[in-house]
């Protein structure tokens, strides 16, 4: 016990002190799975809006497929990334891998169809009304599905959020993708895991300090947004 609380207390020093290494771990998690979650939003919104709007019978497939690609284990897409950037494999001449771009297209696979089907989801619960009164109206189908989108933000906005908690604590893909080099790729995730591996647990505790209050925070703004979108 007097180990882990001298731990805790040097790990809090740490970040108060605004330690060079410990920021830089932190500045490039927050950028990679920043720049992830705004890609990934932007693909899985248009993803969610093109399924909706879909007549095909095709979509009776694409649905089944989304809902299970939200589930995708991280390690299985670290390595499907990774052979695509290898040298050897059909994108290696781009030198991708090995790099925070890569980290962040890991990323993406993963938030993606997270932020679409719960989108998806959002968008068909929606009272039926809403759509059928917007054409009886005269707007088009796009412009419809605008005014349920519009009508459902909250439940979006929660999508997007899920999509960062998803991707913020992730391990697995970018660790495989991104090396765990240091001061190039080394995010907190994977940092805490090299650390705890070497027995140096105060940089592995503040930096989970800082992932559990991020953790925390991206809880607090989903459940504010699922309970606005409740009222509304």
């Amino acid at each position: 016990m007097g180990f882990l609380i001298e731990s805790t207390l040097k790990a809090v020093g740490i970040i108060t002190s605004l330690d060079r290494e410990f920021i830089s771990i932190v500045l490039l998690s927050l950028r990679v799975s920043g720049t992830a979650v705004i890609i990934a939003s932007a693909a899985g919104i248009l993803l969610a809006v093109g399924i909706y709007q879909m007549q095909s019978p095709v979509k009776r497939l694409l649905i089944p497929l989304l809902n299970t690609s939200m589930g995708l284990p991280p390690v299985v897409v670290g390595l499907f990334i990774y052979l695509l950037l290898s040298r050897s494999g059909p994108l290696g001449s781009l030198n991708l891998l090995y790099t925070p771009t890569a980290m962040i297209i890991a990323q993406c696979v993963l938030a993606t169809p997270i932020i679409a089907g719960i989108a998806h989801a959002s968008m068909i619960s929606a009272d039926p009304e809403i759509r059928f009164t917007a054409l009886c109206l005269g707007a088009s189908e796009l412009h419809a599905t605008i005014r349920v989108i519009t009508e459902t933000r909250y439940s979006i906005l929660s999508s997007v959020v899920a999509g960062l908690g998803r991707v913020i604590a992730e391990v697995g893909a970018v660790l495989i993708v991104g090396g765990n080099i240091a001061g190039y790729t080394r995010v907190m995730t994977t940092a805490i895991a090299l650390e705890a591996d070497r027995g140096d647990f105060i940089l592995a505790i503040a930096l989970g300090m800082i992932l559990l209050l991020l953790s925390l925070c991206i809880n607090a703004v989903l459940y504010i947004f699922q309970k606005r979108g409740a009222i509304d």
